[in-house]
């Protein structure tokens, strides 16, 4: 259980925390309770679909990677850390905007700063577990000159949470349609 270090529990308790209090926050200013609710249960669950499906098409750009049951576990633990960043995220987006469903006013502005910030964000955390010995590019990955970061995992947060995001809203938009 080499992954069971002190940093791999506390970051992710820390964050878990951080979208608890989010949301909270959220929550509590937003006039559209139901809605918001099933708008992030719908968030949680795309995002952890598409990042597992994701997670599971780049194995083979990682050092060992392969579609054993192991790796496949790994890929589903990795997808549950992806959820709660793509949380952080839209809850961060909602208290700079003040506006629980900012989705629903998205423009170019916003769609180029919530990209940016995903790309930072992969780039810092690509960094941290590339540091820490976590997993080890491939041959076959493509890293971004200069970042030393992996594309497939910088592109995947800087597509999916916008794509969840947006497909969330439509999803919860239409139920609620009167």
């Amino acid at each position: 259980m080499e992954y069971l270090s002190f940093s791999n529990i506390v970051i992710p308790m820390i964050a878990i925390s951080m979208d608890l209090l989010l949301y909270g926050a959220v929550f509590r200013k937003t006039t559209q309770k139901k809605i918001f609710k099933q708008f992030v249960l719908t968030i949680i669950l795309l995002a952890f679909f598409f990042n597992v499906a994701w997670e599971i098409l780049q194995v083979p750009l990682f050092k060992d990677g392969t579609y054993s049951w192991s790796h496949i576990v790994f890929c589903v633990v990795a997808s549950v850390a992806d959820v709660i960043m793509v949380l952080l995220v839209y809850f961060g987006f909602a208290i700079i905007y003040k506006n629980a469903l900012w989705i629903q006013h998205l423009n170019l502005i916003r769609i180029i700063f919530l990209m940016l910030i995903g790309g930072i964000g992969a780039v810092l955390a690509e960094a941290w577990h590339l540091s820490n010995a976590t997993w080890t590019y491939a041959d076959a990955m493509p890293v971004i000159p200069i970042l030393n970061a992996g594309l497939s995992p910088v592109l995947q947060f800087m597509i999916l949470p916008l794509l969840v995001y947006l497909l969330s809203f439509k999803m919860v938009k239409h139920l609620y349609r009167t």
